[in-house]
């Protein structure tokens, strides 16, 4: 894809530093991910999507966009039964070698479309969604977008949803968390050489982002892609679990089988090891789910009386009968009256 100079003071890239104030020679420093790539001008970073002198040559090229159910992001517990407006850009901060996306997210040469903020907000009102999902590739090193289109969608109503691998800084992450309504922040393993000789990635960033999205109220999920002799030894996934319960037992984990992509051949997940990883889980997770295998277990119970409050067939939500929504708005349990964990 032939990339566009960018001159407006609104595609101007925010998160960058100069190197050096004292005598300023061009380079600049990221501060979007843990990289921190220092760059020279017309240089790219690690995610070939920000460029040296704070230039984003990326800004707002759509690569995907699509009418999703929103459990498909997945988020089970916000807003089910909905669909959401769901674009994606190009580029990745990390090398996942069995990224299911990668002929997007691991390099800029595809077919992409310049979109504006103001005709995504367009679009999502011309399609009578009241939801957009940034998604597909990771959205957050278009932070600059992300925060334009973001704050036209608030402002006319629309929720803003992240999927994303949580992989950046401190600062990155107190800069979205105001826009954001609801998050899935992929947890793709428990180990930090792992994420950093592996993923090109950094745990403990993710660690952070999950916590910032949870302190400031903002909905989050969580999903872990299950891949056989990376992430699937029992000592790991008790280090997931007991991460995230430390947290809150009512975060839904999201399991989900591998398939072989990308760089990564070893054969698929067994959907019984996802099974028994869901069944352990539940000894300390209130809300498991799992994703890419055959499941009819995948309901929605509520934890103080165990009745049904979702049922789902796949994506679609099948029962709705048992949640009720009181005078303040909180959705209760219809047989027993507990606060249920669902948001609507």
């Amino acid at each position: 894809m032939q990339r566009k100079n960018h001159h407006s003071a609104r595609e101007a890239g925010v998160f960058f530093e100069p190197v050096n104030r004292i005598q300023p020679d061009g380079k600049v420093r990221c501060e979007i991910c843990p990289r921190q790539c220092t760059l020279n001008d017309g240089g790219l970073g690690a995610c070939k999507t920000r460029a040296g002198g704070g230039k984003l040559p990326f800004y707002g090229y759509i690569s995907s966009a699509a009418v999703d159910p929103i459990e498909k992001k997945p988020l089970f517990h916000y807003r089910p039964g909905e669909n959401i407006f769901s674009i994606g850009f190009t580029g990745c901060n990390m090398r996942c070698p069995f990224c299911q996306n990668w002929h997007i997210s691991q390099t800029t040469d595809t077919a992409a479309q310049m979109i504006p903020p103001e005709e995504i907000i367009t679009k999502t009102t011309a399609l009578g969604l009241k939801q957009i999902a940034y998604t597909y590739t990771e959205p957050l090193i278009h932070l600059e977008y992300l925060i334009d289109c973001m704050t036209l969608a608030r402002a006319r109503g629309i929720a803003n949803v992240l999927v994303t691998n949580g992989c950046v800084t401190p600062k990155a992450a107190a800069a979205i968390m105001p826009l954001t309504d609801a998050v899935n922040v992929d947890l793709k393993c428990f180990s930090e050489s792992k994420y950093q000789k592996i993923l090109g990635g950094s745990l403990s960033a993710v660690k952070h982002f999950i916590k910032a999205s949870s302190s400031a109220g903002v909905h989050t999920e969580i999903t872990t892609l299950i891949v056989p002799d990376f992430n699937d030894s029992e000592q790991e996934i008790d280090r997931c679990i007991d991460f995230i319960a430390s947290i809150s037992n009512n975060i839904p984990w999201h399991i989900s089988a591998y398939h072989p992509a990308y760089k990564w051949t070893t054969p698929p997940t067994k959907p019984e090891t996802i099974l028994a990883i869901k069944k352990h889980a539940k000894q300390k997770l209130l809300y498991c789910y799992t994703g890419n295998i055959i499941d009819d277990d995948n309901d929605t119970f509520c934890a103080n009386c165990d009745s049904v409050l979702l049922r789902r067939d796949n994506y679609k939500i099948k029962k709705l009968e048992l949640v009720k929504k009181n005078e303040d708005g909180i959705y209760y349990c219809g047989q027993c009256g507990a606060k249920t964990p669902l948001q609507y």
